[in-house]
């Protein structure tokens, strides 16, 4: 691990299930904003991240200075300094079994994943232990987070995790929410709606803990030239986002597809990979050059492509606060999004971007035609989607409400204090 010195008491360490990940930039831009702040910041993940996922600096550095659980677990010397270390806190060792016993879902599988976790926040346990580490802090409400919350109970070091949704909410009872928020120090929710669902897995004694910390952005990143369009081109609509059903791509290709029809030179670009992609690739076959998938970017290179890009649309079934949409809006693009959990926090109907029903192909060409002919309608909205990430959606601002609450001088604010 890189020493870094650092001026307050907290030294944190970050837990995750897979880091660094495309699709979660945020957690390393998060990290990043936190060290600028002072703190002493170590990651961990469960595994390891393949290289595809390493597509720049950032990502590479982060990968070769996170402690990996399961790459830890492979070596003897450090399992069995582990399985010692518990061994010789038998207390909160039985307290930790017999929590993960509590928490199991139905079934023999599931106990044994149990027993799983309970191995692996032992290692953690061992390494923190060693680190000095005073915060754990994750990211997600699934077995990352069943870590996390045994790791504090062998450990006796405060514990908190990041709501996100919608996959942690998707399973609240499996991955037992209700404890971990009664558990936790405090729960950092993305948005309102992810605290109203919190809210409706928890005690009530527990809402004070449920706190607004957005994911964020750097957004001057973002805010670049528009290179010089090419006028025999047409215009381009981007997508950026896992190849996955959950993205709702299929019903991306049928509305621009009818889009082309109003509106003959449209392009769209597919930017990412995943499970459905050769089946994308085959429906849009029928579309000829006008339909481009680039495969896995890096943060620099997904700056770039919005850059050139006319506006972003993301057609999703389920999401939380997309970070992609945020960079989409502090690039100045407008945005179309499907109005889902929290994604109206971000996109102002009608000012910063249209809202679409979500599955609702139609209505999505509608607004793609609609921003297609409007060339002072995608500015404005631009212009709105800039303002709208600069005043609520800087990292800077949410990192230092997140280090306001490891550091216990949050007050009662819904969002904390931004230091």
């Amino acid at each position: 691990m890189t020493d870094r010195s650092f001026p307050g008491s907290s030294k944190i360490a970050y837990l995750t299930g897979a880091y660094p990940a495309v699709s979660h930039t945020f957690i390393l831009r998060e990290v990043e904003a936190l060290r600028a702040l002072g703190a002493e910041v170590l990651t961990c993940s469960i595994r390891r991240t393949g290289d595809e996922h390493h597509r720049g600096p950032s990502e590479r550095a982060a990968a070769a200075d996170t402690f990996y659980v399961l790459a830890a677990a492979k070596q003897p010397s450090i399992l069995l300094r582990a399985l010692a270390g518990a061994l010789r806190r038998p207390g909160r060792t039985a307290a930790a079994a017999a929590l993960a016993f509590r928490m199991r879902p139905p079934g023999l599988r599931a106990l044994i994943y149990q027993i799983f976790y309970l191995v692996e926040a032992m290692i953690l346990a061992d390494y923190l232990r060693k680190q000095g580490v005073t915060h754990l802090h994750n990211h997600f409400a699934s077995s990352s987070a069943t870590v996390a919350l045994l790791t504090g109970v062998l450990t006796g070091i405060p514990f908190s995790y990041t709501l996100h949704g919608p996959a942690d909410l998707f399973e609240a009872h499996r991955w037992r929410l209700d404890l971990k928020t009664a558990r936790a120090a405090f729960v950092a929710c993305i948005s309102h709606f992810a605290r109203s669902q919190a809210m409706l897995f928890s005690d009530p004694a527990h809402w004070p803990k449920l706190r607004i910390v957005h994911c964020g952005v750097l957004p001057e990143i973002y805010d670049r030239p528009t290179p010089p369009s090419d006028a025999t081109a047409g215009l381009e609509f981007l997508f950026i986002g896992r190849l996955a059903p959950v993205k709702g791509v299929r019903v991306l290709l049928k509305a621009f597809n009818a889009a082309r029809k109003q509106v003959p030179d449209l392009r769209l670009t597919l930017v990412g990979d995943g499970t459905d992609r050769t089946v994308l690739e085959s429906l849009a076959a029928s579309a000829g050059d006008a339909i481009t998938f680039t495969g896995y970017l890096s943060q620099e290179e997904v700056a770039n492509r919005l850059a050139k890009a006319d506006a972003f649309v993301l057609p999703s079934f389920a999401e939380g606060v997309p970070v992609v949409l945020m960079e989409a809006m502090a690039g100045g693009r407008p945005v179309i999004a499907t109005r889902v959990a929290g994604v109206a926090e971000l996109v102002d109907d009608g000012e910063s971007g249209y809202l679409v029903p979500p599955g609702d192909a139609e209505t999505l060409a509608h607004r793609m035609i609609a921003l297609a002919r409007d060339p002072d309608l995608r500015r404005r909205m631009g212009v709105a989607g800039r303002a709208k990430v600069h005043a609520e959606f800087d990292i800077r601002i949410e990192a230092a409400r997140m280090l306001s609450l490891i550091e216990g001088t949050s007050g009662s604010d819904l969002p904390p204090p931004s230091r």
